[in-house]
C-alpha cells in the first residue's frame, strides 16, 4: 500500500508540475504583450486557458476516468475471468477491431480457460499493431516539431502535449487505462521526456559525433545547424517512442498477458524496430547523406537483433 501511495503523490505531484510549467511559460508570453497593449494579454490569457483545457486537462480526464485492465494477485479465478470477460465485452464494441478478432472473441466468451488466450493473441496482433502506429505517428510529430524548433521551451512543451496527447489515444482505443500506480510512473517519465526534450538545445555535437566528423561539420554551418536539429529531433522522437511502448507494456503487465522479463525484452526490440521508419519518414525533408549518419545505428542495432 505504502508503494502506491508513494506512485499516486508522485503522480500529483508531476501534475502540478505541469501546470506550474504552462502557467510559467504563459504568464512569461502575457507580461510581453502587455507593453503592446492590455487587452492583447487578457485575449493571451483566455486563447492559453482554452488551449490547457483542450490539449492538458482534457487528456487527462480521459485518462484518469477510464476503467482500468488491472488484475490484482489476490483474485481467484472466477474474479480474473470475469474481468477477462469484461474487456472482451469492451472490445466487441470497437470499430476497429478486425472482424476475424471478434469472431475468436465471441467464440470463447463462455470458455474460462480459452478466453484469456484469445485475448492474449487480440492484443499482441490488431491492438498491438494499431498501438504502434498511434506510437509511430506521435514520434514522427515529435521528431518534426523538435527538429524545426529552435527554443528549448517550445521543445519542451511539444513533447509534453504529444506525449499526453498519445497515451489519452491509446487509452482511447484499448478503452483501458494502466493502473493508477503506474500512472504515476508514466507521469514521471513524461515529464523527464520533457525536460530533456529542454536540456536537448545545449548540447554540444563535438561530445554526440565523432571528431573527424564535427571538424567537418564546423566548417559548413548550415550543416552542422541541420545536423544539431536532426539529433535534437531524433533524441525527442525515441523518448516519445519510449513512453509509447512503456505505455503499452503498462497495460499488458496490469492484464497478465506478459512476464515482466517478456514485456523488457520485447520493449527493447520494438523501439529498435520502429525506429528507422520513424527517421525514414519523420526526416523526408533533410539530405539523405545527413539522416544516414542518424539512422544507421538503429538499422546495425535491428541487424544484430
Amino acid at each position: 500500500m505504502g508503494k502506491k501511495r508513494f506512485w499516486y503523490l508522485i503522480g500529483i505531484g508531476v501534475l502540478i508540475i505541469v501546470l506550474m510549467i504552462f502557467v510559467s511559460e504563459v504568464i512569461t508570453v502575457g507580461e510581453k504583450l502587455r507593453e503592446v497593449h492590455l487587452y492583447l494579454e487578457y485575449g493571451f490569457y483566455i486563447l492559453s486557458a482554452l488551449v490547457i483545457y483542450f490539449l492538458v486537462l482534457n487528456p487527462l480526464r480521459i485518462i484518469l476516468f477510464a476503467k482500468t485492465f488491472s488484475l490484482d494477485a489476490s483474485l481467484n479465478e472466477n474474479e480474473r475471468y470475469h474481468i477477462y470477460k469484461s474487456v472482451a465485452k469492451n472490445l466487441l464494441k470497437s470499430e476497429s477491431l478486425k472482424e476475424e478478432d471478434k469472431a475468436n472473441l465471441k467464440a470463447n466468451l463462455n470458455n474460462k480457460d480459452e478466453l484469456k488466450h484469445s485475448l492474449k493473441e487480440v492484443f499482441n496482433t490488431s491492438i498491438k499493431d494499431e498501438i504502434n502506429d498511434l506510437i509511430r505517428i506521435n514520434s514522427k510529430n515529435v521528431l518534426i516539431s523538435t527538429a524545426i524548433s529552435q527554443n528549448g521551451n517550445l521543445d519542451m512543451l511539444s513533447v509534453l502535449i504529444v506525449n499526453l496527447k498519445m497515451i489519452k489515444e491509446i487509452v482511447m482505443l484499448t478503452g483501458y487505462r494502466p493502473s493508477y500506480m503506474n500512472l504515476g510512473k508514466l507521469a514521471l517519465n513524461v515529464l523527464s521526456t520533457s525536460l530533456v526534450a529542454d536540456g536537448l538545445e545545449d548540447i554540444d555535437m563535438n561530445e554526440v559525433l565523432p571528431s573527424k566528423l564535427t571538424e567537418t561539420l564546423t566548417d559548413i554551418p548550415f550543416v552542422k545547424t541541420m545536423s544539431h536539429s536532426i539529433l535534437n529531433g531524433t533524441s525527442n522522437a525515441l523518448l516519445t517512442l519510449r513512453v509509447g511502448i512503456i505505455t503499452r507494456t503498462y497495460l499488458y503487465r496490469d492484464a497478465d498477458l506478459h512476464s515482466k522479463k517478456e514485456l523488457r525484452r520485447i520493449a527493447f526490440k520494438e523501439s529498435v524496430t520502429l525506429m528507422p521508419g520513424i527517421l525514414k519518414d519523420g526526416l523526408s525533408f533533410f539530405p539523405k547523406t545527413i539522416v544516414n549518419l542518424f539512422t544507421k545505428p538503429f538499422k546495425k542495432q535491428k541487424q544484430d537483433n
